[in-house]
């Protein structure tokens, strides 16, 4: 596969072939961002679209001093950080809050096996952490950026994407003992 930087040249020439290699080349990297972000495939889905149409529209801004692939991941941060600000995720909120009641109660069938209720409460952990630990968590843990990428995506110092890191991964702990205790509880009654 071609690199990003000869890859930037053609479509900066003109050439659509090149434009849907790169699309092709990150799409599921930023769809995997986005979702684990917003917890809504419809959603992700659209600010994917979205994302990919900003990049189009903005490639010409792209300097060739860091990597073509933090430059994406940060309009993608970016734009979700757009996106949480919105009257749309405003809206959508509060019709998820519905889905996930009406979920819960589905969940509670004796037969959900143990791994994925696991991978449930790590996800839920996760998604309640605040914007800017839980975004230095998706980018380390599931898209295995390192400190140094995670800081420039996210622009912040490296020594802040650290103590974001370590808060985050604290309370992802802590509400899983939390959860283990009030289950224990549960099954002692």
């Amino acid at each position: 596969m071609p690199e990003d930087q000869e890859l930037i040249k053609e479509i900066l020439r003109g050439s659509q072939a090149a434009m849907e290699v790169l699309m092709r080349k990150y799409y599921k990297h930023i769809y995997a961002l986005v979702y684990r972000k917003v917890g809504n495939r419809d959603t992700a889905y659209d600010l994917t679209q979205e994302i990919f149409i900003k990049m189009i529209q903005r490639i010409e801004s792209y300097s060739s001093k860091g990597s073509f692939k933090s430059w994406l991941y940060q309009v993608a941060v970016n734009h979700c950080r757009d996106y949480w600000r919105s009257s749309e995720y405003k809206q959508t909120s509060k019709h998820a809050e519905l889905l996930d009641t009406i979920k819960c109660e589905q969940k509670s069938v004796p037969y959900i096996f143990e791994r994925k209720e696991m991978r449930e409460q790590v996800k839920q952990a996760i998604h309640s952490l605040p914007d800017i630990q839980r975004e230095a968590v998706i980018l380390k843990y599931f898209h295995h950026m390192k400190i140094q990428e995670i800081a420039v995506v996210t622009q912040a110092n490296v020594s802040t994407v650290k103590s974001r890191l370590k808060q985050g991964l604290g309370k992802i702990a802590a509400s899983l003992e939390r959860g283990e205790e009030s289950e224990k509880k549960r099954i002692r009654k």
